[in-house]
């Protein structure tokens, strides 16, 4: 195991970072005090024979570090940390440091992590103490390396720090699909139950997606409308709304798509904005899981032993290799079709109140579209990256407009769905 050309890190040698995520134009409700750790401001500084970082931070902390590869970066982590800057504060790349993103990774840990441009290794970190004229700052000093140095050291098991974290989320997609439910078998739903809608706001805490034409970020646009829509839903009595994340927070895809199955949802609806070179580009699509991928994932999923309650209500561990694969692709497919229908409906309404992108309706292999027993689809709400757009996804008037439409759009597909359980 290669070593880190690292001192011995102790509580005075600290490091760590922050990272902000102050929301703009009122995207976000004022900042809920998470933790008592307070970052506010960053800096990079570019010397002669390295890279220095530095964290203003409200008292001291402990760290834990670490560098992963393609790309190359480097992880810090710390405490939970309520961060009082925000985008509009992000320092311009320099030295070696190409971006830097923060947030909360986990409940009680926060995340910086700075991407590079070349391979670098840290030449020190460090605490520095009150001295009258600033408060406590981290520091982090990188200089460059060779890329079979930076590689030998890569690598979360390679963490140097004090700072005692959770471990890390780990498996894949497919493994979270084959979680076990409660039960192997489940009784008939009620058709006329409040259906279960689950809203997945795209990104979040250290992933802040796509970022606007003003710096808005892509995690703070979806999260305001994913609690706007619940409100909405909700507000008709119809619908018992779920959130998979109702703060800024890092989820894993796998985990999003598992919330809409622990919760037995009728529909899963993944939020999200893009960004794209084009500034002219704007409008709204719907995307449903494409056929090449359902194929790919049914395949990987019938290899697993454990396919109990794979598909809702029907026991599969009894059946042979060859009628598993059968029944999770048939599964499958009836999904998607039931995805499709809702995706062309809500675009149907969309159409009325919104500007859509040409072919409205795409199809793509999106991780989190890939729950085999829960419909899903994700809708892409507009472009950051053109400023018309983004000024209206800002702004709450609008996003109710949408809001409104997937409304209309759940209350005529359930009905009609209601009146083929009726004698």
């Amino acid at each position: 195991m290669a070593a880190w050309p690292f001192p011995t890190v102790t509580r005075r040698m600290v490091m760590l970072g922050a990272a902000a995520t102050a929301a703009l134009g009122g995207v976000l409700r004022p900042s809920e005090a998470w933790a008592a750790v307070r970052a506010s401001a960053v800096r990079l500084g570019n010397h002669q024979e390295f890279t220095r970082f530095v964290l203003d931070v409200s008292q001291a902390i402990d760290f834990s570090l670490f560098t992963l590869t393609e790309p190359n970066r480097i992880v810090l982590d710390l405490p939970e940390v309520e961060w009082s800057f925000g985008e509009e504060n992000l320092p311009p790349a320099k030295g070696v440091v190409s971006a830097l993103r923060w947030g909360l990774f986990q409940p009680g840990q926060s995340r910086v992590v700075l991407d590079l441009v070349r391979p670098a290794t840290v030449k020190q970190a460090f605490l520095l103490p009150p001295n009258g004229q600033a408060g406590w700052r981290f520091v982090l000093d990188l200089q460059e390396t060779t890329a079979a140095q930076f590689l030998a050291a890569a690598g979360p098991e390679r963490r140097i720090g004090s700072l005692k974290t959770a471990p890390e989320p780990t498996g894949g997609v497919q493994e979270a699909a084959l979680r076990p439910a409660p039960q192997a078998t489940q009784p008939p739903r009620d058709p006329n139950r409040p259906k279960v809608i689950v809203l997945d706001p795209g990104h979040g805490g250290v992933d802040p997606g796509a970022i606007g034409a003003s710096g808005v970020y892509e995690k703070n646009i979806t999260l305001a409308a994913a609690r706007e829509f619940r409100d909405i839903l909700q507000k008709s009595g119809r619908f018992k709304v779920v959130l998979t994340r109702d703060r800024d927070i890092f989820l894993p895809l796998r985990d999003r798509f598992e919330v809409a199955r622990r919760h037995d949802a009728d529909l899963f609806i993944s939020l999200h904005a893009d960004s794209i070179k084009n500034p002219a580009v704007r409008g709204l699509s719907v995307y449903t899981l494409s056929e090449k991928a359902s194929d790919s994932e049914a395949a990987a999923l019938a290899d697993k032993e454990n396919k109990a309650d794979i598909i809702a209500g029907i026991d599969l561990s009894h059946e042979s290799v060859e009628v598993t694969n059968i029944l999770i692709d048939l599964a499958q497919r009836e999904t998607m079709n039931l995805s499709s229908r809702i995706a062309e409906q809500l675009i149907d309404e969309l159409q009325r109140d919104v500007k859509l992108l040409r072919q409205s309706h795409r199809f793509a292999g999106f991780a989190v579209l890939k729950a085999p027993d829960v419909p899903s689809i994700l809708v892409e709400m507009g472009y950051l990256s053109n400023a018309d757009e983004e000024r209206l996804l800002r702004q709450a008037a609008y996003r109710a407009k949408l809001g409104k439409a997937l409304e209309r759009t759940l209350d005529g597909f359930f009905s009609r769905t209601q009146k083929a359980y009726r004698p």
